[in-house]
């Protein structure tokens, strides 16, 4: 399957994305918050900032990133970047101390973004939809499995949930020094830096309509974060079985939307009303969760959002990849990263705050209200700028 989609280099970049993904979703949402609490007696607060460090340092590299991939060649930022997450899971069996552990939290994150990157320049343009598909169906069963494994792990033995994290981490690393030493596909190293940023600043400026949809689709996902587990306890009633099955459903319906309907927008054409659908029923979908309906209900609300997000993201990746300069493509995919990015590191703040002050409920309505208002938004965006043509000019 990753051979006909890809070709056989990209059957090695999503081995290394599934790797790294796990390891992502298993330190943050699981392991690096009860391993810091319970092992390492470490506040809630210093927790907190180690996480924000980590996603800090993901977001803030990833321009700096892109423009090392058209500067050097793919294995060496690849290999570097995964040395440095190495690293990081490796300080943590030393970090007592708050300051040690912020920072192996924020080395983790240097090393994410690479690979990311490299695997959304090997996109082709004819079947870009698809592809992009795939590669998040890669990264939705690596970050969702991750957790998963890794709560189970965690009621057997801390230690050894550490070593298996450690153990990938160093696996990821090795796995990349069989990645082909050639510089990103499309990279000028004649072009200066400057001339690149004119280059895409044009682009941005071009694009500005879509920079609501990059920072707001990632805040409105980011404000839930803090508050889904303790709104499923509290307002749904669920026990930790219950809101597993719900994360499964939507988690399900994702994964075995993705490819096909990645495939559909390949071939109808028309990514403004994926886009469009998309937004609306995430919102609906996450309105009427809000109200804190009957356990089916949730499963079928979750299915939807599951099934939206799978409508949403291929089309939304194939319409920035028309903005992405063609041989600027490491530094464009990240600087629209970087700026997608903001969208995840403000969430959680905001989320965390309406909680607080109106209740868990006013998070979910919210943050549906933004995911709608963003639909309806681009029923009034230029169909122009959902047309290839515009890929190919510099």
């Amino acid at each position: 399957m990753t051979t006909r989609l890809f070709g056989r280099e990209i059957a090695l970049f999503s081995v290394i994305l599934f790797l790294v993904e796990f390891v992502r979703g298993a330190a943050l949402i699981s392991f690096l918050p009860i391993f810091g609490e319970k092992t390492l007696g470490l506040s809630l607060d210093i927790i907190g900032i180690a996480i924000t460090a980590h996603y800090l340092t993901d977001t803030a590299l990833k321009m700096a990133i892109g423009y090392l991939l058209d500067r050097f060649s793919i294995r060496f930022v690849v290999h570097t970047g995964l040395f440095a997450s190495l690293v990081g899971i490796f300080l943590l069996q030393f970090a007592q101390q708050p300051w040690l552990f912020i920072t192996a939290a924020a080395l983790y994150g240097v090393g994410i973004s690479p690979i990311w990157i490299v695997c959304l320049t090997k996109v082709s343009e004819d079947r870009r939809a698809m592809q992009m598909g795939f590669l998040y169906t890669i990264w939705f069963i690596g970050i969702g499995s991750g957790p998963i494994v890794t709560n189970i792990l965690l009621d057997y033995s801390t230690a050894w949930t550490y070593y298996l994290l450690l153990g990938l981490a160093l696996l990821c690393w090795l796995l990349s020094l069989f990645i082909s030493n050639q510089k990103s596909s499309g990279a000028t190293s004649s072009l200066p830096l400057r001339e690149q940023l004119v280059i895409l600043k044009e682009r941005l400026r071009h694009m500005r309509l879509l920079l609501p949809g990059m920072v707001l689709q990632t805040m409105g996902a980011g404000m839930l974060v803090p508050i889904l587990p303790s709104f499923a306890e509290n307002k749904l009633g669920m026990n930790g079985a219950q809101y597993s099955i719900l994360l499964l459903a939507g988690g399900a319906c994702t994964v075995a939307g993705l490819i096909p309907l990645g495939r559909l927008s390949d071939n109808l054409g028309g990514k403004k009303w994926f886009l469009v659908f998309g937004f609306v029923m995430i919102g609906a979908a996450l309105y009427f969760l809000s109200l804190a309906p009957p356990m089916w209900q949730c499963i079928v609300l979750t299915a939807v959002l599951g099934l939206s997000y799978a409508t949403l993201l291929p089309a939304w990746n194939a319409l920035l990849a028309n903005y992405v300069p063609p041989k600027q493509q490491g530094l464009g995919w990240g600087i629209f990263s970087t700026v997608e990015g903001i969208g995840g590191m403000i969430g959680p703040v905001v989320g965390g705050t309406l909680a607080t002050w109106q209740g868990q409920s006013a998070v979910l309505w919210y943050s549906g209200v933004m995911y709608a208002l963003i639909g309806f938004f681009y029923i009034w965006f230029p169909f122009r700028a959902f047309k290839d043509s515009s890929h190919g000019k510099t």
